[in-house]
């Protein structure tokens, strides 16, 4: 193992530690108000919700992995593809901020637009890690560890913590998954993000918020990808975290 493997050591057990730790106390009680709202929803609109969210990400998916160029990191060291993904962090994310605050400023119905675009930038950004890191999405089941990594940015502490453990044994979990759980997928996004985007609905306020929103949502993204792909490159080794 080389010095910058060793720092990544390190950076994992803090990253680590940080998934698992309890949420503050104002998310804890978002997702109080998130879980009896989505108890008050109809069974049929909560079918449909899931159905269409499913649909959207599928067909993300397919886009993302039809333009993602999967020969971008050959020969790269680990700190090389660090850097390289750190690089594309940075250009996607201002592409968020920029859709945020168009969207934010534009008002109700314009607002709304920005669930599926920002979606979009999310799973094209998780397909270009995964091709920096090495890894074919052309396989099934690196669309789904991708869908994973979604979940593990975008969840609440009960179901981070579980699909972290999916991820820190992906080797062997991976052979019983055979799609998500797209119901789970789909209320757990939305309550993580739900407050934050409806702030951004509100007139005149709506473009400064969609654009932080968004700011902070891709880097939240961007170190749940980090850290899952370079703990799948140094699982073969040995480790103490």
């Amino acid at each position: 193992m080389n010095v910058y493997e060793q720092k990544v050591y390190e950076e994992l057990k803090t990253w680590r530690q940080s998934v698992l730790k309890k949420s503050g106390l104002f998310a804890q009680l978002s997702k109080k108000t998130q879980s009896k709202l989505n108890g008050i929803i109809p069974e049929k609109a909560h079918r449909i919700i899931t159905e269409s969210i499913k649909n959207m990400v599928k067909a993300t998916l397919v886009g993302s992995n039809m333009t993602t160029n999967k020969q971008q990191s050959a020969g790269l060291s680990l700190f090389e593809k660090d850097e390289l993904l750190k690089e594309k962090l940075i250009s996607y994310r201002k592409t968020a901020v920029i859709e945020g605050a168009g969207t934010g400023a534009g008002g109700f119905f314009l607002g709304l637009a920005d669930f599926p675009m920002l979606l979009s930038i999310k799973m094209k950004f998780l397909f270009e890690s995964a091709a920096v890191y090495g890894f074919d999405t052309r396989k099934y089941e690196e669309r789904l560890f991708i869908l994973h990594v979604f979940q593990l940015a975008f969840s609440s502490d009960t179901k981070r913590k579980e699909t972290l453990r999916v991820l820190e044994n992906w080797e062997t979990e991976k052979e019983s998954l055979v799609d998500m759980d797209w119901r789970v997928f789909q209320q757990e996004y939305r309550d993580y993000i739900d407050l934050i985007k409806l702030l951004q609905l509100v007139p005149g306020f709506g473009a400064i918020v969609g654009a932080y929103a968004n700011h902070n949502l891709m880097d939240t993204l961007g170190e749940a990808a980090m850290n899952a792909y370079r703990m799948r490159l140094l699982t073969a080794q040995p480790r103490d975290y």
